[in-house]
C-alpha cells in the first residue's frame, strides 16, 4: 500500500512540475512580444519568478518521491536508465528556464517569441519519451 501512496504523490508532484514547465515559456513569449509592442511587462516577470519557484518545489518533491520509488521498491532495467536520462534533460531544461527568468528580472530576453514557442516544445518530447518508457518499459 505504501508503494501506491508514494506513486500517487510522485505523479501529483510530477504533473504540477510539468504544468509549470509547459506554461513558463508561454510567459516568455508574452514578455518578448509585449515588450516589442511597448506594453508593460513587469507583471509577467513577477509571474515567471513565482511560477519558477513553485516549479522548483514540485521538481524537488518529484525527485524525492521518484527516488523513494526506485530505492524503496527496487526498480531496475534499461528503461529506468533511459527514464533517468530524460529526467536529467528535464532538470537541465528547468534550469535553462531559470536563466530566462533571471533575464526577465533584468528587463530583457534575448530571443524572439518564435524561439520561445519552439523551446516550449522540448519538454513535450521529453515527457512523451518518459511516458513511453514508464508505461511500455520497452527494454
Amino acid at each position: 500500500m505504501a508503494y501506491l501512496w508514494v506513486k500517487v504523490f510522485h505523479l501529483l508532484f510530477m504533473m504540477s512540475w510539468m504544468a509549470g514547465i509547459f506554461y513558463l515559456p508561454r510567459i516568455f513569449v508574452h514578455f518578448v512580444e509585449g515588450q516589442a509592442a511597448g506594453q508593460q511587462v513587469d507583471r509577467l516577470a513577477i509571474m515567471a519568478r513565482k511560477l519558477w519557484n513553485f516549479m522548483s518545489i514540485m521538481m524537488v518533491l518529484t525527485l524525492i518521491t521518484g527516488f523513494g520509488l526506485w530505492f524503496g521498491f527496487g526498480f531496475s532495467g534499461g528503461w529506468l536508465h533511459a527514464k533517468l536520462l530524460m529526467v536529467v534533460l528535464l532538470i537541465i531544461y528547468h534550469f535553462w528556464a531559470r536563466k530566462r527568468v533571471m533575464e526577465m528580472q533584468a528587463g530583457h530576453l534575448d530571443h524572439s517569441g518564435v524561439y520561445y514557442r519552439w523551446a516550449n516544445e522540448i519538454p513535450l518530447f521529453i515527457t512523451f519519451a518518459l511516458l513511453v518508457l514508464v508505461v511500455l518499459k520497452p527494454f
